[in-house]
């Protein structure tokens, strides 16, 4: 009997049931099932494995979106960050594009699985050391028995450390504490040519700005250092709606100003009993023993009497009350259909009038039978990830039609012609001083993005230019023209 393969000793990459051992340069294809000879050159050892089946690499090829399906030449499931860092300076060596799994595609070339790299450590400064991979569902859990808690959690908890943070990362309390980026103390990254570096604002602060809502363009992130705040016991929460978005927007200008709120967000649903749209906010107020005064908190709002529903929930409950609705989609298969999103930052002084207008003419069709429309009230002044762009107003508000197309339900609209509405709704947001928050499907060329970096453009070229010379990391997102 044949001995099996220690994880260290043996390269695991299976093309047509052959072992890989080397790549091609010139043919730019990996050669298995024999020693690699000039021009060729092995593939290097690893902790981990590279796979090259084509449903690992179908599988990668997919992203949350279920829109784009750029194939790569292989999968990295790696042992340690030492096997990123290999494999990121053979990929720089010889031109091969490479990105983490989820943040973009890399077509003919390594898509990097994160979710073995999720270690998570709670320091007894009350700050949490966490890799990558790691859900933010899993960094709560650990958290949560020493009596913290992230400061900001976006809504859905099954979402990695290092995809968030490489984009934003903003939630209910970004009212308090500005988006997830803001709470990052330091990193640890493997640049574009596999050196692995640490970063914070003291030290190597043109990387880590660069990192930080950086789209992955100049290395990827392996390690976080979080703040952690305390955590609460319970939540008082609220749903409170609203006749028009004009009146649901004055209320959460006026809980944003006065912060009564631990919690606060805004939606919009398809009126059940009706024509037209539901608006509400909602609304958590965080506790201990002590329960808030329920009038003191609705004190001066103006919400449609007798349609408010208030409860008292655990903490972790309430922060993961979408479990449900998701494991109901991914039942129905729905949460495998198309989803064109569209989120961008608004400024606060044309919110009013471009939502009212965007959802006058928004039906059903245009965002799916699961389909969400999101409303976040936001302080400008704590946003202060250089690339996390946002209008330059005192209040924003991040405005998201989360689209669902799914054809075979004979409800929705095509995919390509949600991609185009998209399209066309971010020119008219861009003309009054928005900037897309980019976790979803806008079609944006190279000049699109050097608009929508403005001035922070220069730092980032730079930053990509230092720390990615070969430029082969996230091609899929377009920022930086291709060769």
């Amino acid at each position: 009997m044949r001995p099996l393969p220690t994880r260290r000793s043996v390269l695991s990459g299976i093309a047509a049931g052959a072992l890989v051992t080397g790549f091609n340069p010139v043919t730019r294809s990996w050669l298995a099932g024999r020693a690699a000879r000039p021009p060729a050159v092995p593939v290097p050892r690893l902790k981990g494995r590279l796979l090259f089946s084509k449903a690992a690499r179908s599988a990668a090829a997919d992203d949350f979106g279920h829109i784009v399906h750029d194939l790569p030449w292989a999968v990295l499931q790696p042992g340690d960050a030492d096997d990123i860092a290999i494999m990121l300076r053979f990929c720089s060596r010889h031109g091969i594009p490479a990105a983490p799994r989820g943040q973009a595609q890399a077509l003919g070339g390594l898509v990097i699985e994160m979710s073995p790299l999720d270690a998570i450590s709670v320091t007894p400064d009350g700050t949490a050391i966490v890799q990558a991979g790691a859900r933010w569902s899993a960094l709560l859990h650990a958290a949560l028995p020493h009596g913290l808690t992230p400061p900001v959690l976006t809504d859905y908890l099954e979402l990695s450390v290092g995809g968030t943070l490489s984009v934003g990362g903003i939630g209910g309390t970004s009212p308090h504490y500005g988006a997830q980026v803001d709470n990052v103390l330091e990193l640890e990254v493997i640049t574009g040519d596999g050196h692995r570096l640490a970063c914070s604002p003291d030290r190597r602060p043109d990387l880590f700005h660069a990192v930080l809502s950086g789209l992955g363009q100049c290395a990827v992130l392996v390690r976080a250092t979080l703040k952690l705040v305390p955590a609460p016991s319970h939540v008082r929460h609220f749903i409170l709606y609203y006749p028009t978005a004009d009146a649901l927007t004055a209320d959460q200008r006026l809980v944003l100003a006065d912060g009564r709120f631990d919690f606060a967000e805004g939606e919009a649903e398809l009126n059940p009993d009706g024509p037209g749209w539901l608006y509400y906010l909602e609304a958590g107020a965080y506790y201990d023993s002590q329960p808030p005064d329920d009038s003191e908190l609705l004190a001066g709002l103006h919400f449609e009497p007798g349609k408010q529903q208030v409860s008292t929930l655990g903490y972790f409950a309430f922060l993961d009350r979408l479990a449900s609705a998701v494991a109901f989609l991914k039942s129905t298969g729905e949460w495998n259909d198309p989803h064109p999103w569209w989120n961008m930052f608004l400024p606060g002084t044309a919110t009013d009038s471009f939502v009212s207008g965007v959802m006058t003419g928004l039906t059903e069709a245009d965002i799916g039978a699961s389909g969400v429309i999101l409303l976040y009230p936001l302080p400008r002044g704590l946003l202060r990830a250089p690339l996390l762009r946002v209008p330059d107003e005192p209040v924003i508000f991040l405005f998201s039609v989360l689209r669902t197309a799914a054809p075979d339900s004979g409800g929705a609209l095509p995919a390509a012609e949600l991609l185009a509405a998209n399209r066309a709704l971010f020119d008219q947001a861009r003309e009054l001083g928005g900037y897309e928050y980019p976790i979803g499907s806008i079609p944006l060329t190279p000049a699109d993005w050097r608009q929508h970096f403005g001035p922070e453009f220069a730092a980032l070229a730079a930053a990509r230019h230092r720390y990615d010379p070969a430029g082969i990391l996230t091609p899929g997102q377009g920022i930086f023209p291709a060769g």
